[in-house]
């Protein structure tokens, strides 16, 4: 695309103005520069709240963290096993992950439902950066947004709400109904107050696609989501890799 017949393409052209574009790699290699830190810092801003957004249930916060970290470990022992030539890097991200994945799964002994330890904000920011540091320092950024797969939906399905162009409240957790005992989707009055919307969150989406379900089992639910988003993750880097990251 940059580059054909060992000359820069329009859109080669184009990029020089704002990075530089490899021509001794025939284009393959693209220096970004000053963007590439800056994709840094929105990858460890989009970590940290995205596992905070995604949240509200029992066991969830954890249960996302430790599912993503479990697939971030594995594809470092992948790395290392296949000498890959950022093996030290992904040995470095693995014993992160492993201690990381150890107080993880002891805290989600007591988050689980019903939880007797609530994680607050402070777990999904440490959680999140976690993620990031290894991400950049693994150099594996990429293949770490296809772990964030459930994350970064709920973050486009709620991008109304958290750019106020419709009324987001303050919480938007779901509804437990009492008589029930289960969780029902949230609502949000809006325009002159007599019409009301589902909170747009996954969370709520899950329960208007599946219906009202227990606590526990929603979240069993959108951990399975998560399993199977980080599973499909792999499947890309591994099997699709060249035509996603080429």
């Amino acid at each position: 695309l940059l580059m054909t017949h060992g000359e820069l393409t329009p859109l080669g052209k184009l990029l020089c103005h704002f990075v530089v574009v490899d021509e001794n790699s025939d284009g393959s290699i693209v220096n970004l520069g000053v963007f590439y830190l800056l994709y840094m810092g929105l990858l460890a801003v989009f970590c940290t709240n995205a596992i905070n957004i995604h949240a509200g249930i029992n066991g969830l916060e954890v249960g996302q963290s430790y599912v993503i970290g479990c697939a971030v470990l594995f594809h470092n022992l992948v790395e290392i096993d296949n000498g890959s030539l950022s093996r030290e890097n992904h040995v470095f991200s693995a014993m992160i992950m492993l201690s990381f994945l150890g107080v993880s799964l002891a805290l989600l002994r007591h988050n689980w439902y019903p939880a007797t330890v609530f994680v607050g904000d402070t777990y999904c920011y440490f959680a999140g950066m976690t993620f990031a540091v290894v991400g950049i320092s693994g150099h594996f950024s990429k293949t770490l947004l296809l772990f964030f797969l459930p994350q970064v939906a709920n973050f486009l399905w709620s991008v109304p709400q958290l750019f106020r162009l419709v009324p987001c409240p303050k919480h938007r957790l779901p509804r437990f109904n009492v008589e029930s005992g289960k969780m029902e989707p949230s609502r949000v009055r809006r325009g002159n107050g007599k019409e009301e919307m589902v909170n747009m969150t996954l969370i709520n989406l899950t329960l208007q696609i599946l219906g009202p379900m227990s606590e526990e089992r929603l979240c069993i639910v959108l951990l399975a989501f998560q399993t199977i988003c980080c599973c499909f993750g792999l499947y890309v880097r591994y099997n699709l890799a060249q035509l996603v990251f080429d």
